[in-house]
């Protein structure tokens, strides 16, 4: 099972960070700053699929601290990627 879950876990993020390109793509394409921000925000939630287990099994944290530390991470690119959808600029300055 802790094989199949890791498996799981790697394919998750392999998929966010592939979102994450292609919307960092976006941005570079149309200079939407929104974009860039979804990237971003795709990055944080890809990287806290797979975090917890990494602090659990490999660093030893509780497995409580490791959620909690996994949760604050998807929460920042929810509100990252929140942000690119309600509050960022459509242009770039410059």
């Amino acid at each position: 099972m802790h094989t199949e879950l890791i498996i799981a876990k790697l394919v998750t993020m392999l998929l966010g960070f592939l979102i994450a390109y292609q919307a960092y793509r976006g941005y570079r394409r149309n200079h939407s700053r929104p974009m860039l921000y979804v990237a971003i925000g795709f990055v944080f939630v890809s990287f806290g699929a797979v975090i917890e287990g990494i602090l659990f099994d490999l660093v030893g944290l509780p497995l409580s601290d490791a959620a909690a530390i996994a949760t604050g991470i998807v929460a920042v690119g929810m509100l990252t990627i929140l942000y690119a959808l309600y509050g960022g600029s459509t242009e770039m300055e410059g």
